[in-house]
């Protein structure tokens, strides 16, 4: 009997280890414990890529507005954010100097005007006493010179009068040429000068708006040698239009041209500086809007991959490629900062067409791992 049990016990050892290694078989070996993954044949494709950048926008014209004359502020005919017209009165500044001044100027003026005629009088007068020998050559170039002197006179009284009456012209401000009006920091009764630290306001054109943004050095070299033999006007000239991404993320409705470049590095950033215009039609866009401009670029012979099908280990990106058995492995690949799109990449190094990658959930994927394709 003690045989005989021993005997079953060790049947029973045996089948619960056959039982188990069954088990281990269908869950690392089996083909039907495998998973399936979706997988993407690499091929070589155009793709249109773009890349951001963040701009400041400003009106084509935007003028700050400073009084020329001490005064105080006495009327504001407009007010922040108005549209106004060229030669529009905009403020009144009160400045009764000016006005005196004038009055005092016209005085001047005639007086000189008198004294000028009696110069006139003694010189006509002086000449036949001359050639009559009566009086001296003397004394009529002496008269001469007095009638030049009242001349003079005269002169620096009229220009006094021009000056007097260019500042009362100061004291009404009016607009430079058709635009927005900007922020109005001061109020009626305010002391103004032309040495006032900040401006009666600003006058903005905005019916095309200017969009600056900067490259660092890098990506401004990859920029012109993209352009192959081409100048800098002509690669432009050749460049595709721009986009404007807008403050609440949506795209403006216009799109724009990159119309300049800055003539030099700046050696503060290291960066050269770009210049896009954008028509304004709706007055969308003001001066000072913060803005992101998207530049577009189309290349031939791109390899793209979704974002979700990369990793990054340690600053390096990685993806799974799967050989013919369905084994992944994982490669490193080296991708573009631009892209066409927030879902892929372009892969510039570690992938050819004809590879096949996981392009989904690699999340579970481990190294020498195989998949159902």
């Amino acid at each position: 009997m003690k045989k005989t049990s021993t005997f079953l016990g060790l049947t029973t050892i045996a089948l619960l280890w056959a039982c188990q290694d069954k088990k281990q078989e269908g869950e690392w070996g089996g083909d039907s414990q495998v998973e399936q993954y979706p997988v993407l044949s690499i091929k070589a494709e155009q793709a249109n890529l773009f890349t951001d950048y963040p701009v400041v926008l400003q009106g084509i014209k935007d003028v700050e507005l400073r009084p020329k004359i001490d005064g105080f502020v006495e009327t504001i005919y407009v007010d922040e954010g108005q549209t106004v017209k060229k030669g529009q009165p905009l403020f009144k500044i009160y400045a009764p100097q000016y006005h005196e001044e004038s009055v005092a100027a016209v005085a001047s003026i005639k007086n000189a005007e008198a004294e000028l005629n009696n110069a006139r009088m003694h010189v006509a007068k002086a000449k036949p006493l001359v050639s009559e020998g009566i009086i001296s050559n003397y004394e009529l170039e002496s008269a001469e010179y007095a009638l030049r002197s009242k001349e003079a006179q005269l002169a620096q009284a009229k220009a006094n009068l021009n000056s007097a009456q260019a500042n009362v012209g100061y004291t009404q401000v009016v607009a430079p040429f058709d635009g927005v009006i900007g922020l109005i920091p001061y109020k009626v009764g305010a002391l103004v000068s032309s040495a006032s630290p900040e401006p009666l306001t600003t006058v903005s054109e905005i019916g095309s708006i200017n969009a600056y943004f900067s490259m660092n050095e890098k990506e401004f070299i990859d920029f012109m040698q993209k352009g192959g033999e081409q100048t800098l006007e002509q690669r432009l000239a050749s460049m595709p239009e721009v986009s404007l991404l807008l403050a609440n993320g949506s795209e403006y409705n216009q799109k724009g041209k990159i119309n300049t470049v800055s003539g030099q590095v700046d050696p503060r950033t290291g960066s050269v500086n770009f210049r896009a215009v954008f028509t304004n039609p709706q007055g969308i866009l003001r001066s000072g809007n913060s803005a992101t401009i998207r530049v577009h670029e189309s290349v031939s012979e791109a390899i793209l991959v979704p974002q979700k099908a990369t990793f990054e280990v340690q600053g390096k990106r990685f993806i799974y490629v799967a050989n013919a058995e369905g084994v992944v492995t994982s490669t490193e690949i080296s991708v573009m900062e631009k892209v066409p799109s927030s879902q892929y990449f372009v892969v510039t190094s570690g992938l050819k067409p004809g590879d096949k990658i996981v392009s989904a959930d690699i999340g579970g994927l481990r190294e020498g791992m195989k998949i159902k394709m």
